[in-house]
């Protein structure tokens, strides 16, 4: 075999291989796209936190998006914008966990879980999405981590009343509102510790009108002591005129709010000294559970007396008594108050007294003559009669609804009447 065969035998086994290979790969990533498609991906995100931090992490719908339809976004080219509403839950739990909560104001806002963890530790959160166009669900989990750490020594609360949870709780705002908050404070070691909604501390809903917003309440910490102006929360001039209610105006010097959304109340304005807390009580110490001898116990030989007739009297002739006035009562107004028929028949007038005994009498007679058979029926209740000469007609025999029930018979009258 010469040199130009072996090369080209060489080439035709090179070409081979890389087509089975090439083979090979796309069956595996054929194998792996049908195992995502049946069995499903979950995305999880791991964060750490602090304790006595403020946490937040927004839900974007674009992310979800990604998840829904990756293909037709990088095929086919279209984009979409699809409503979605966000659930979540503490894993093998039905809801969040007590410190954690979510937010998510209509299907097309992106969702928000904020809140301020009190204990370390590690809580894992399910996060599905339901597309409202496709019904299709995405899950995706969310691994937060709590590190222990100094609390702040000092804190303060703020109330901002135009704004609303979902419109602060984005990063952006959230520096917004600290910048002005250090100003205020004098520093730039200031921590946001915990955002609140004014609804879940008692606040009413506001009017659906443009203007009225539900307010929030921002808490700050810091290792620095209050400012002057903070200070002057403290003074009883500005509690006496919180308390008449009257307008607070801002303290000279102390209006550092660059956007008036951000503007807070003066009269919420709460400070917290945690250096000057008293300490947590010590935990009771836990005994053997066995109690200690004292001696034996004497039982009293009689129970003292006691005089039960007050009891009897307030039991049982109390409502006596208000049972039997009650009955003289009501005999007073069903006896003592009727006119009686003689007396009402002298207020009555005679023509309609006699109209009515006219009545009564009427009644009776038709009452006797209908418990007496053998009595000749009155003409007017015969089935069958003249009603001019009063001659009877013998009673039909027939049963037929054909039959009429008066027959007609020929009356000389009639004949002159008019036609």
């Amino acid at each position: 075999m010469c040199c130009t065969e072996r090369a080209r035998l060489r080439l035709v086994l090179s070409i081979t291989a890389q087509n089975k290979m090439a083979g090979c790969r796309s069956w595996i990533l054929c194998f792996t796209v049908c195992a995502v498609s049946v069995f499903g991906a979950t995305a999880e995100i791991k964060v750490t936190i602090p304790v006595g931090r403020f946490f937040t992490y927004e839900l974007m719908r674009e992310t979800f998006q990604n998840d829904f339809e990756p293909l037709s976004r990088i095929y086919a080219g279209h984009l979409y914008d699809d409503p979605m509403i966000f659930k979540c839950n503490r894993q093998n739990f039905p809801d969040l966990p007590e410190w954690l909560r979510f937010t998510q104001r209509h299907p097309y806002d992106n969702g928000f879980l904020y809140g301020t963890p009190t204990a370390p530790g590690k809580t894992i959160v399910e996060i599905y999405a339901v597309n409202k166009r496709s019904y299709e669900t995405t899950r995706h989990i969310l691994v937060i981590k709590m590190v222990a750490e100094k609390m702040l020594p000092f804190q303060a609360e703020f109330f901002i009343q135009l704004r609303e949870i979902e419109k602060v709780l984005p990063s952006s705002v959230q520096d917004e509102i600290k910048a002005d908050l250090q100003r205020l404070w004098e520093t730039d070691t200031l921590e946001v510790v915990n955002i609140t909604n004014a609804l879940d501390r008692g606040g009413r809903v506001p009017l659906p009108l443009a203007g009225h917003y539900e307010g929030v309440y921002v808490k700050v910490g810091s290792e620095r002591y209050f400012s002057e102006c903070l200070l002057k929360v403290l003074t009883a001039e500005h509690t006496r005129q919180c308390q008449a209610g009257a307008r607070i105006k801002v303290p000279g010097g102390c209006n550092f709010c660059r956007i008036p959304g951000n503007c807070i109340t003066w009269c919420r304005t709460e400070l917290f000294d945690l250096t000057k807390q008293e300490p947590a009580p010590p935990a009771p110490t836990m005994g053997s559970g066995v109690l200690e001898g004292g001696g034996d116990f004497t039982p009293l030989e009689s129970p003292p007396s006691r005089d039960y007739f007050p009891d009897y009297i307030v039991t049982v002739l109390v409502p006596l008594i208000i049972i039997i006035i009650l009955c003289l009562l009501l005999a007073y107004i069903m006896f003592g108050r009727r006119e009686g028929v003689e007396k009402r028949d002298a207020k009555t007038n005679q023509i309609q007294l006699h109209h009515h005994h006219t009545i009564h009498g009427n009644t009776d007679e038709l009452r006797r003559m209908a418990g007496d058979r053998s009595a000749t029926p009155p003409l007017s209740t015969l089935p069958m009669f003249n009603s001019r000469t009063g001659e009877r007609a013998p009673p039909l025999q027939s049963d037929s609804p054909t039959v009429p029930l008066i027959r007609a018979q020929h009356d000389p009258y009639t004949d002159t009447l008019p036609r």
